[in-house]
């Protein structure tokens, strides 16, 4: 960083720079910053000056970048974008009180939302808003509060705490499991309609791991209806598709609700869990901190 300090002399140069390309004009640079072209001027000035190259082709009424200028304003405004949508969402988390989470489609409607009249009893003045997402978040670079990932609990971005451990065992609608009146053992389940799930971004467990859990691996799983959203696998499972593996922390209410059934005692624990993350480098307001108690209250063996 002192070498850069060198080369360009002051980092509101960057700025002054960036605004000059970008517009193609010193005077509608200035007009932008709120300064005087002479200040533009002179800045642009220095940079060359300590780069020891031309950055700008003057002429009358506007300028154009050289090669050089060209080159260096590609990282220059890649580079300040990043810092300004680092510095708009920590700026967006100093003004606003209210929380995001960031979950799965799956994750919001079947383990949060019939949990919330009680969070809204719990923390009537927390504005606790859900977003939904076909990835794992990235905390920091998308401004969000909480989130929830699955994995090890280890990530060096974030604090974790365990909502639930992955426990999967298979899942059917009420008629279909009623149906399958073969399935005395694992391998059985090989002759039933299976549902896959197969998302485009996330890592997620497949029937093949399940089945070489349970020692079936000489054979694959049956081809079947394929989707790429587990909310889409539970609709899919409940309208007597198939079967489809349960997430427990997911399926337990539907299974009490009689709407789907399982054989929770084919149940596989992959040693990885779901755990609710925040960032370890920007704190928590105290709303956020809230939410995250609350939510760790309720996890798998504390609720």
């Amino acid at each position: 960083m002192q070498e850069l300090w060198k080369l360009l002399t002051s980092p509101r140069h960057l700025i002054v720079f960036e605004a000059a390309a970008r517009l193609g004009s010193f005077t509608r640079a200035a007009n932008e910053l709120n300064v005087q072209q002479p200040a533009v001027s002179a800045a642009i000035k220095q940079m060359e000056a300590s780069l020891g190259v031309a950055l700008f082709l003057r002429q009358h009424r506007k300028v154009t970048l050289t090669k050089a200028g060209e080159r260096l304003f590609v990282d220059v405004s890649s580079g300040l974008e990043t810092i300004l949508h680092s510095a708009r969402a920590l700026h967006q988390r100093g003004l606003n009180d209210h929380v995001t989470l960031s979950v799965s489609t799956a994750f919001a409607y079947y383990w949060m939302v019939p949990r919330l009249e009680e969070f809204h009893r719990t923390e009537p003045g927390i504005d606790l808003r859900l977003q939904t997402s076909d990835r794992e978040p990235d905390i920091d670079a998308e401004g969000i509060s909480l989130g929830i990932r699955r994995g090890d609990g280890n990530w060096e971005d974030c604090h974790s705490v365990l909502i639930a451990p992955e426990v999967i065992y298979p899942i059917a609608s009420p008629q279909v499991m009623r149906a399958a009146v073969n399935l005395k053992t694992v391998p059985n389940l090989l002759h039933e309609r299976l549902i896959h799930l197969e998302e485009p971004v996330r890592e997620r467990p497949t029937w093949g791991g399940w089945f070489a859990h349970h020692g079936v691996m000489d054979r694959a799983p049956k081809a079947g209806l394929r989707l790429n959203d587990y909310a889409l696998v539970l609709q899919a499972a409940m309208a007597g598709e198939g079967f489809a593996f349960g997430w427990q922390h997911v399926t337990r209410g539907l299974i009490s609700q009689g709407l789907l059934s399982a054989r929770t005692g084919w149940s596989w624990q992959t040693g990885k869990g779901f755990y609710l993350v925040w960032s370890r480098t920007t704190p928590l307001i105290p709303q956020a901190a809230r939410v995250r108690d609350w939510m760790a209250s309720k996890a798998d063996g504390q609720a």
